[in-house]
């Protein structure tokens, strides 16, 4: 990555300029391409640059994606400019969300026809993007040897209201072209999903065989359709033909947290009936004239995907931090 290209070939846009203060004329506008615990780099007009930090700074308040205005020469960072989108994720035990990735157009999200497709797993990566702002692409892979690939399709279609789906097979030259539409010059995809079902084989199919470092990649154990982790960190690849990829490490968990508008976009069939309840602070659970449960009763809805919202929306709940009112007094 360390040939010249312009600042709108990174990504940037007039979202990112009119950020910038008249005093901030001189700083360059660079886009972070790595993040490790205690160093970072970026990428610049003219290549790849080391991020010099200011003195107590927390590389956990950066993400790959990021833009940040830098000192030239120095290569100080100054300033991070606020982000378009991000993709965060609850860790279990913490209450501080992790940083996957920022300034993400569309995110792809990777399983395979085999017993690694998760549909409770998959909704949470959907809420995340639709909470994050990102265009969420189920990502479909190990067509080739599954009995019934495009049963794989129609399930992971009807997860979310007009869902973007898209059979791939990493390995083979078409995949790029096949998620063409979400790519581009400026544009960054970013890609999660479990080890093994193929995420570092894509990134590597992205970014085309002249990609200098591609990302190393593992074997699936056939037993149980789970595989080893090969991507250990995040990082921005330049794609072929132009725009950018960011691999995320397999997440063997994943909370959801401060969420409820993505939950809400998830499961829209559901959420769209609640105020036609009888009571307005109807749990949808057991109340006499309930929309979501007539709708159940009726088989408009599927009893399962209403059971994984009520789990989704208190899990939710459970983590998302309330601020304090007046005298303590807590306010959602």
């Amino acid at each position: 990555m360390t040939a010249a290209r312009t600042l709108a070939d990174l990504g940037w846009s007039a979202f990112f300029a009119d950020q910038r203060r008249p005093e901030e004329a001189t700083l360059l506008p660079q886009r972070v391409a790595t993040v490790h615990r205690a160093r970072m780099s970026a990428l610049s007009e003219t290549g790849a640059v080391k991020l010099m930090l200011p003195v107590h700074a927390n590389t956990g308040d950066y993400a790959v994606g990021d833009w940040v205005l830098v000192e030239p020469g120095t290569q100080m960072l100054r300033r991070r400019l606020d982000r378009r989108t991000v993709l965060e994720r609850r860790r279990e035990g913490s209450s501080r969300p992790q940083l996957a990735a920022a300034n993400v157009d569309a995110l792809f999200i990777v399983t395979s026809c085999n017993a690694d497709f998760n549909p409770t797993r998959l909704e949470r990566y959907l809420a995340l993007a639709n909470q994050g702002g990102a265009e969420p692409v189920i990502v479909l892979t190990k067509a080739d040897v599954a009995e019934d690939a495009e049963r794989y399709r129609r399930e992971a279609e009807a997860l979310q209201r007009d869902l973007a789906v898209a059979l791939v097979n990493p390995r083979e030259p078409e995949a790029a072209a096949c998620l063409g539409p979400w790519c581009g010059p400026g544009r960054t995809v970013a890609v999660v999903g479990s080890s093994g079902v193929g995420k570092s084989t894509l990134v590597n199919a992205l970014a085309g065989p002249d990609h200098a470092a591609p990302q190393a990649t593992g074997s699936i154990r056939q037993y149980d359709a789970k595989g080893r982790h090969t991507t250990t960190s995040r990082s921005l690849h330049a794609i072929a033909g132009g725009g950018w990829v960011i691999d995320t490490p397999g997440i063997r968990s994943l909370q959801l947290g401060d969420a409820a508008e993505g939950i809400d976009t998830l499961f829209a069939e559901i959420t769209e009936l609640a105020p036609e309840c009888r009571f307005r602070d109807c749990t949808h659970a057991h109340e006499p004239g309930c929309a979501v449960q007539g709708a159940v009763a009726e088989g408009r809805l599927d009893p399962e995907r209403v059971a994984r919202w009520h789990v989704l929306r208190a899990e939710n709940r459970g983590n998302t931090v309330v601020p304090t009112g007046p005298r303590g007094n807590k306010r959602r």
